[in-house]
């Protein structure tokens, strides 16, 4: 019990600190998806209420799927407010993928119906950010509204990649959700990319620049 009780006052020193000094809203923010060859950022805001502490919660790529949904279902019940920003792939395209976060960050925190006094962020510095802010390198794992942000940003992400799967069956979305796996690299080059794939990611990439060789091959045939 006294070892789950630091683990517990150490996922929360950032957010007692800031109520100890008065700060009542506090905004975890994080992304999930900035790796994938397919499918959009999405970036989830998320204020919790200040004393309330929640056991499991932790950097979502930890934690099972069950566990994620269980957490999931009690974070969206307590909070406070929450946003979600979805940042698709053909912006991620024209912006790159740092901006793509940037962005994505910026909307889910502008979108809180709860204005933030504070917001804790996980690695990316938001200059742009008018509102108090501390950016936290791995903060998914060590404050626990950063970790509930990224629950809810990763099962957010994870239930719009299955309706892909059953849109696109091809690639296995519903297995992978878009990531670099030696499957979704396979049904890549037996299928070519889809309309929800990054097309400035290698090796997704690779697929355009052969069509527009052949493209300019056959118009060359034509004249």
């Amino acid at each position: 019990m006294k070892k789950l009780n630091k683990e517990l006052n150490n996922l929360y020193q950032y957010e007692e600190a800031l109520e100890d000094s008065g700060v009542k809203y506090i905004a975890g923010v994080d992304e999930v998806g900035r790796g994938p060859l397919a499918g959009p950022v999405v970036v989830a805001a998320v204020i919790m209420p200040i004393n309330l502490r929640i056991k499991g919660i932790d950097d979502s790529k930890k934690l099972s799927e069950k566990k994620r949904n269980e957490l999931y279902k009690i974070i969206l019940k307590e909070a406070v407010a929450v946003n979600i920003s979805f940042i698709d792939e053909k912006t991620v395209d024209e912006i790159n993928i740092y901006e793509a976060t940037k962005k994505g960050m910026l909307e889910a925190i502008e979108g809180l119906s709860v204005k933030p006094e504070h917001v804790l962020i996980d690695a990316m510095p938001l200059h742009e950010l008018k509102i108090p802010h501390t950016s936290i390198i791995h903060g998914d794992a060590l404050s626990a509204s950063i970790g509930a942000a990224s629950i809810v940003a990763k099962v957010t992400r994870d239930e719009f990649m299955n309706k892909m799967d059953i849109k696109y069956p091809h690639y296995g979305f519903a297995k992978h959700k878009g990531y670099c796996t030696k499957e979704h690299l396979e049904m890549l080059e037996k299928y070519g990319p889809c309309e929800i794939h990054r097309r400035s990611f290698a090796p997704v990439s690779k697929h355009f620049t052969k069509q527009i060789q052949m493209d300019l091959f056959e118009n060359e045939e034509d004249s």
